[in-house]
Order: C-alpha cells, then structure tokens, then sequence
C-alpha cells in the first residue's frame, strides 16, 4: 500500500506482498523504463471487485431472510445473482476500494509531480482472507531523491485515503438502520430477542451460542467520537454487519497500518523527513517495543490458558515460545546478542508477565505478525535520502497532521474475540 525505497544500488521494492529485488544495473534499468500493462491492472481491478464484492454480500452483510423476501435478480454475464444480495456487496466494496484507489492515486500523482518513476496501482483480489483483497500496492522504478519529494510521496496517499475513509465511516454513521436491521441474520439467537423485546443493543455482549466465536472490532478515537452524535450505533462486536460502516472502519485500519512510524512504510517516511534520522530511529524502536509488548499481551491471553488446559508444562510453553520470538526479533533490532538485546528481552517479558498477572487485556497477537514483517522486511531504520532538505512550513504542518490522523485511527487491540 506504499512506496519505499532502497539505500543501496541494488534498489528494493518492498510492499506488503513482495520484495523485488533486480541482481544488477542492467535489470534496474530495465524496470525503470517496464511500460505499464493497462489490461493487467484493469484485469486486477476487476477482479479485486468481484472478489471484494463477494465478500462484502456473503461474509459481512449477509442476510438470507432478507434476500428471500427481495427474490429479485440480475444478471451479470455468465451469472445470475440476487438483486439485494448484489447491493449489500457493493455498500462494502465501493467504499474500501474507493479508499484503496484514492490511497494509490495520491501516492501515484505525487511521484509524477516530482518525476519519479512509477506503476500504476496493482490491485490484490484475494477472497478468503475476510476482505476480499489484500490492498493494492504500486511500484516507485527508482531511488526517491530528497526528503521533500520523499515526504510528499510518502504523505500523500495515507491523507487522500483518510478523507474517503472518513466520508464513509460518517455516510455509515448517518444511515445506520435501527437495530431491526440484524433480525435477518442467520444466528445471533441471543441478541434477536434482546432486540425484539427492547428494540435496543444489550448493554453486553451475549454468550456465544454453540462455542463460536465473536468477533470484536476495536474501537478508535476518531470513531468513538464520531459514534456519539448518532443513533443505533451497533456494538463493536456487531458493526461488521454494516457494509459501509464497516468499510469506513476498515479504511481508519490500513491508514493507521500505513502510518506506523517505522521504517519504509508511509509514517516511517514522513517521521524522517520531519524529524531527521537521529529521532525517527529512536521513535521507531520505542513503537516497535509498544507492538512487541501488546502483541505478547495478546498471545499470552490467547494462548495461555489453552495451553495450561493440556498440562502445567505445555501452559509454561507459551512463555518460552514468546521469549524466543522477542529475542528473535531484538536480535535482529539491535544487531546481535548485546546487553540492550538482553534488557529488551527482560523489559518486554516483565511487561507481559504485569499485565497478565493485572488481568489486563490490551494486546494483539496479529502485532507479533506485524512486527515479524517490520523487522525483517520492512526494516525499523530508514534509509538515508540522496540529497538532504528542509522541510516548508506547510510541509511540516501536513506532517504532524499525519501523525494526528494516526493517532487518531490506531487501535492497541484492532481485532479480538468473545
């Protein structure tokens, strides 16, 4: 979902699916001059929208007594499908693929303006992973030169995509229907009838029926707030049955994701540029320990009384396996066995051991995932830019705006379950 680049000859492309890396100038160059395959990234997109499409109807919105009522259908080439059916799709995927768009886009045009070289947006379609995509991602052909055009590349996507993301997230809001809505829901026998008797969401989250699982989106600043002028907003353990609103959520997710202020992912550029090697380096670090602590939080309670349910030594298991992992990963930060190595390790095992003896549940294992790619892929240092610059005024101003928005959208504990 972002542009990066490399410190070294041998230019690296790192997205979030691959890392492309040309073995010598010749290639390199070969690649800077690749025309764009126009029937490819149609042929990508059309695909990410029927695969998103799908998924948006079937997995989030899918209501069977609703469609049967509404039996109307249309047909779609080869494919007949039900008419409501059809629209609920389309209430999730036009919104988040219309953020992932504008997000490439911005990203696209700010490389044109400072005549850097660059793909056109390659769509992902993937339908069985809950989104029905995995982004899109475009390819920057050469190195970026200065810390300005670094910071305008890097900056412009996650702000064009916030703004859609925040359009849908308040049209969601705003046309939200009363919570009837969810009574043609296949399940949800608990919450139907706490529904038909007070015509209101429960206070709490009712019991699982049958040992499944519930999922829980996790709220953010920006949407709490946003949820407290409007009525039947859905619990967060509900709100993925709202096509838009959950879109809107979702587009609040990967801006958040993109904005990490690590590396070469869009925060990591435009914390460098702001602020120079020395801190965007040490902030880097910091936030990486922040999703390595909350991560283990978040393994530790998902794992942890599973395991102890097999016998005392597979419980105590769950603690060897997480030290392994953090010193796998500060190993790698730090450069080898070293003592900032061994008092991370000690820090972040103390941290988790706190909280889990407090009971406290903040954490993420997906944050271990996520670190796993900043550390070895991503990289938590940055690059150095070939040509220095200050940054203008306004400049700096879109960048803490950045890092508000940030703020703003991230989540400590984004996904978890009932």
């Amino acid at each position: 979902m972002e542009p990066n680049q490399s410190s070294d000859d041998q230019s690296v492309e790192v997205d979030s699916v691959e890392v492309e890396r040309p073995p010598n100038a010749q290639a390199t160059a070969a690649r800077q001059t690749a025309p764009d395959r126009y029937w490819l990234h149609l042929l990508l997109f059309a695909l990410t929208v029927v695969s998103t499409v799908y998924v948006g109807a079937d997995w989030w919105a899918y209501r069977p007594g609703y469609y049967e009522a509404h039996n109307e259908t249309v047909s779609l080439l080869f494919v007949t499908v039900n008419q409501a059916w059809l629209l609920d799709g389309l209430r999730y995927a036009i919104p988040l693929l219309l953020f992932l768009t504008v997000h490439e886009f911005g990203h696209y045009f700010a490389a044109r303006y400072h005549k850097v070289r660059t793909s056109l947006p390659y769509y992902i379609p993937f339908p069985f992973n809950g989104i029905g995509n995995f982004g899109a991602v475009i390819s920057i052909r050469q190195r970026i030169p200065s810390t300005r055009s670094l910071f305008d590349i890097g900056v412009a996507g996650p702000l064009a995509g916030f703004v859609v993301a925040l359009g849908a997230l308040i049209y969601g809001f705003a046309t939200l229907p009363p919570p009837e809505y969810l009574l043609d829901l296949p399940g949800h026998e608990a919450l139907k009838a706490h529904i038909r008797q007070h015509g209101t969401f429960p206070d709490a989250p009712p019991v699982p029926e049958d040992g499944r699982v519930i999922l829980v989106v996790g709220s953010t600043p920006l949407y709490w707030f946003l949820s407290q002028f409007f009525a039947n907003v859905p619990p967060m353990y509900e709100m993925y049955h709202y096509p838009v609103l959950f879109a809107g959520w979702l587009g609040l997710f990967f801006t958040a994701l993109n904005l990490l202020p690590v590396g070469q992912l869009d925060g990591g550029h435009v914390l460098y540029a702001l602020l120079g090697d020395r801190w965007h380096r040490r902030f880097a670090q910091a936030f990486v320990f922040v999703l390595l602590l909350t991560g283990g939080v978040g393994f530790m309670v998902e794992t942890r009384t599973a395991l102890y349910d097999m016998g005392p030594w597979a419980g105590r298991s769950s603690w060897i396996i997480l030290a392994a992992i953090y010193y796998g990963y500060l190993y790698k930060i730090f450069g080898g066995t070293s003592p900032r190595t061994l008092w991370g390790l000690a820090g972040l095992l103390g941290g988790v051991a706190g909280a889990v003896t407090l009971g406290l549940d903040f954490g993420w294992t997906g944050w271990l995932v996520w670190s796993l790619l900043i550390i070895f892929l991503v990289q938590v240092k940055h690059p150095p830019v070939m040509r220095p610059q200050t940054l203008t005024p306004m400049r700096r101003v879109l960048g803490y705006a950045a890092i508000a928005i940030f703020i703003l959208c991230f989540s400590l504990q984004p996904l978890s379950t009932l």
